[in-house]
């Protein structure tokens, strides 16, 4: 193939080393790309986080997350086909707000999507460690439930393997995603007509001495969104972050995003329902029902107490190959994200550039590495959930607001996909991202900012380093509205009702205060959030400057024809 320089205002021909990112996957590899990511390690681990906060409440769960993240999905759905770019979180609020907002998203897009890949595979060596005694996981002490050096070492066979087939190409990912995701649709169908059919109990829904229905009431069924139920549905939105890489995006993205949903979540809402009526030890639901030896393979233990022994062994292969789907989706996702911000140039001009093949080379060992720090001693598979949930639903956030704010500066752009009712859809899916913020917890919120802050630092120390002609401009009013957000949001989940562990840093031990009564916690959130929201959309990039900003999608979308004919 030759190479082709493409010509973009304010950059270099060859700004990505003379190539493009190749454009083959059509609509069932967009598709199996997120619901891959969908079915992961969600479904092994997620439905008995669920139980012990809300019991069998947690079916109510399992719908309130699906109600509003199918809000945030057909808002996806729009921003994709609108604009089919790859690494599309990081680049639709830059196209929106500037700088300052495509980074804050783009920098939470990243590091949710380069920690999935390692918390996949400790998922995997969980499953694993509770059938086998191999020695994978700290079994005792503070740092129980994280890797051993042996488990590192195994955890770091997988991620070249993730990393590898990321190499080769965007079509080997998505075939071999595609026979991974196969079976990962086959086995949790399996497991949850078995257990429906040999081991259901309908009265464990209504057990007293457990609890009852709702032990924790309404109160439960929020606690357990991020406690494994929203990080489970995570992940519809990957067709949009290797739209730039699809052959017709403007038609398969909303399509692949929206088949991708809706699998993933009856899947889920089935799995639960089995789950609670397979439960054979229920004295209280904060254990699950399952003795502490089981905790790491739930299905598993069920399946055994069932004598369903061939379900056992299809678990424990699926708790291989699973996880491992979903890593190594995210790991090209992960890639795509700093691919994106190399583009809009908050990293370095290396990183997103591209070899002879249409590969993002260096972003993808740039992924690698930044996810083989995830496997140091930070908190167990349940742990790091928390945080990525929360991660994930401030990245989420964005894209509503993003969707209000394009609509009005960039009326004229095609939409193949039009999102209906938008004025209405898009600010109460903004709320129910910051709902979903909140209901993690204050540690989780604390250091999800020190986080968001360390990011901020980076970009400042970046801007300085490189000469003033290079820097991108920063749209100050546009992004007036970012820091307002978020640390309101910090207030408000610092005065709150959801804690978890008390953060402690340099000393100081921050104890959230519980002062905001329940529910009206929430009217506050949602009365704050609708603030928010119509700042953002008013203070937006004017058309002239967003038009701008798209010259870049439209040179990517266009600058290659697909070679071949693919999924």
């Amino acid at each position: 193939m030759a190479d082709v320089a493409i010509e973009i205002p304010g950059r270099a021909a060859g700004r990505v080393g003379g190539h493009v990112l190749r454009k083959d996957v059509r609509l069932s590899g967009l598709t199996m790309i997120s619901l891959g990511s969908v079915i992961g390690s969600g479904w092994l681990l997620g439905e008995l986080g669920a139980a012990k906060a809300a019991g069998p409440a947690s079916m109510f769960s399992w719908i309130l997350a699906g109600l509003i993240l199918v809000f945030i999905a057909l808002v996806y759905c729009e921003l994709g086909a609108a604009y089919p770019v790859s690494g599309g979180t990081a680049r639709f609020p830059h196209i929106g707000f500037g700088a300052l907002g495509g980074f804050t998203g783009g920098w939470m897009a990243f590091m949710q999507a380069v920690t999935i890949a390692p918390i996949e595979v400790e998922a995997a060596e969980t499953y694993l460690s509770s059938k086998y005694n191999i020695g994978l996981l700290i079994t005792s002490g503070p740092n129980t439930g994280t890797l051993t050096g042996r488990g590192i070492a195994l955890a770091a066979g997988f991620m070249i393997l993730f990393s590898v087939i990321n190499i080769m190409g965007i079509r080997w990912l998505a075939e071999t995603n595609t026979i991974a995701t196969t079976w990962k649709v086959i086995v949790p169908t399996l497991t949850f007509a078995a257990l429906l059919i040999v081991a259901f109990h309908a009265h464990n829904f209504d057990n007293a001495a457990a609890g009852g229905f709702a032990p924790d009431g309404t109160k439960g069924v929020f606690s357990a969104l991020p406690l494994g139920v929203v990080f489970a549905l995570l992940g519809f939105e990957q067709a949009a972050q290797v739209a730039g890489e699809g052959r017709n995006p403007q038609r398969d993205v909303p399509r692949a995003i929206l088949l991708a949903f809706g699998i993933g979540t009856a899947i889920y809402l089935l799995l639960q329902l089995a789950f609670i009526g397979a439960i054979y030890h229920l004295t209280t639901w904060s254990n699950g029902g399952l003795s502490t030896t089981n905790a790491f393979g739930p299905y598993a233990a069920l399946a055994s107490h069932a004598t369903l022994g061939w379900l056992v062994v299809l678990l424990y292969i699926d708790a291989v190959i699973s996880p491992s789907g979903t890593g190594l989706c995210y790991i090209g996702t992960a890639s795509r994200l700093s691919y994106g911000m190399g583009r809009n140039r908050w990293f370095p001009r290396w990183v997103d550039w591209i070899d002879r093949r249409g590969i993002p080379i260096v972003s993808i060992g740039i992924s690698f590495v930044i996810g083989m720090l995830v496997f140091l001693p930070f908190g167990s598979w349940a742990g790091l959930v928390g945080f990525v949930t929360s991660a994930t639903c401030l990245m989420y956030a964005l894209a509503p607001v993003a969707l209000g704010a394009l609509r009005r500066s960039d009326p004229d752009r095609p939409r193949p996909f039009r999102l209906p009712a938008a004025g209405i859809i898009c600010p109460v899916s903004f709320i129910g991202a910051n709902l979903i913020v909140y209901w993690s917890g204050w540690s989780t919120v604390f250091w999800m900012y020190m986080i968001v802050i360390f990011g901020g630092i980076l970009f400042a120390i970046y801007r300085l380093a490189v000469p003033n002609a290079r820097q991108t401009v920063l749209d100050w009013r546009a992004a007036s509205w970012i820091v307002p957000w978020l640390g309101g949001m910090a207030i408000l989940s610092w005065q709150g009702q959801f804690n978890g562990a008390t953060p402690t840093i340099f000393g100081l031990t921050l104890t959230n205060t519980n002062n905001l009564p329940f529910w009206w916690d929430l009217v506050v959130v949602a009365f704050w959030s609708l603030v928010i929201y119509y700042w953002a959309v008013q203070v937006g990039l004017n058309k002239s400057k967003v038009a701008e900003l798209t010259a870049d999608v439209e040179h990517e979308a266009k600058a290659e024809e697909p070679l071949w004919d693919t999924l």
